[in-house]
């Protein structure tokens, strides 16, 4: 009985271990050579995504006809500092000339084709938004794994800053979920080269998140802090970051607790703001787009006076 009881309780360890870390990244990887990829919309049409060139440049087709949006993509392929190439794309307003950039970091999971229709809401507000895929993710090359999102965010940032279309342009660090978690490291490291940072629906660690998931599987919060490795931490990083800061978090999240976008806020430094929605995860530009918007524009005149 007694080996029972070891060998089940040796198999619960095991299967947290597993749980707890791969809820970090789920990336889902495109081959190189796809060429179309078929979704359905939230129209229940279904949309084809044809793929052309080094660049994997996409187009939307629907009813045999070319998708027109109010705002173009460009797909490009940069290079991270671990040598993996990453695929990105520049999202802009086909009628307005942009004054800021907004740097997208996504979620844990999906791929640019899953994550991008979550900011385009912000363009019709003026803003041009990079959005990419760490390595492991889409069409970029490599393993997802923390450490590679890290360098591949501050390689993103040093991409973007040598495009002449982003130059004359405010950055903002715009991070969603596990992106905001990020967001928060990278705006700390990278403050002098950014305006501002705005975080939303993030944790504050790793190690918080992990203790979160295992008290949601009735399990003790020790044991996601002890199988997961605390790394880099928004809740640490926020505290040397001193430039504008919008912190947005749901109180009807069910992924990332409301608490923790507050833990961040409390730790951080003026100025800041803290605005609470309502709705899903990750779900402000949605919902809530003009007063995200309006938020963005006057924390960066409010900085500029």
């Amino acid at each position: 009985m007694k080996l029972i009881r070891a060998g089940s309780l040796f198999l619960l360890i095991i299967f947290s271990s597993c749980s707890f870390n791969f809820m970090f990244l789920v990336p889902d990887k495109i081959s190189k050579n796809t060429k179309q990829i078929k979704v359905l919309n939230r129209e229940k049409d279904t949309v084809v995504i044809s793929y052309s060139g080094s660049n994997f440049q996409p187009m939307f087709i629907k009813n045999k006809d070319t998708v027109q949006d109010d705002f173009t993509i460009e797909s490009v392929v940069f290079k991270s500092t671990n040598g993996n190439n990453l695929n990105g794309w520049l999202i802009k307003p086909k009628n307005t000339a942009p004054e800021i950039t907004l740097l997208h970091f996504h979620g844990n999971a999906g791929n640019l084709l899953s994550q991008y229709k979550a900011m385009t809401p912000l363009i019709k507000n003026g803003f041009q938004i990079f959005l990419f895929d760490y390595s492991g993710f889409g069409f970029s090359e490599g393993k997802a794994t923390r450490k590679n999102v890290l360098l591949d965010g501050l390689s993103a940032l040093d991409y973007i800053k040598t495009r002449d279309d982003v130059k004359e342009t405010k950055i903002v660090l715009y991070g969603q979920s596990l992106g905001g978690h990020l967001a928060a490291v990278i705006g700390e490291k990278r403050q002098n080269e950014i305006a501002a940072l705005v975080i939303e629906g993030a944790f504050s660690s790793h190690n918080d998140i992990a203790a979160h998931t295992a008290r949601q599987l009735y399990l003790p919060g020790f044991l996601g802090r002890l199988f997961v490795q605390h790394g880099y931490c928004a809740k640490q990083s926020i505290v040397y970051y001193k430039k504008p800061l919008l912190i947005i978090h749901s109180t009807e999240d069910e992924i990332v607790p409301f608490y923790m976008g507050e833990k961040i806020f409390s730790l951080a430094n003026e100025p800041k703001e803290f605005y609470e929605i309502k709705k899903c995860h990750i779900c402000g530009p949605k919902y809530y787009s003009d007063e995200i918007s309006e938020k963005i524009k006057k924390m960066l005149l409010r900085q500029a006076q």
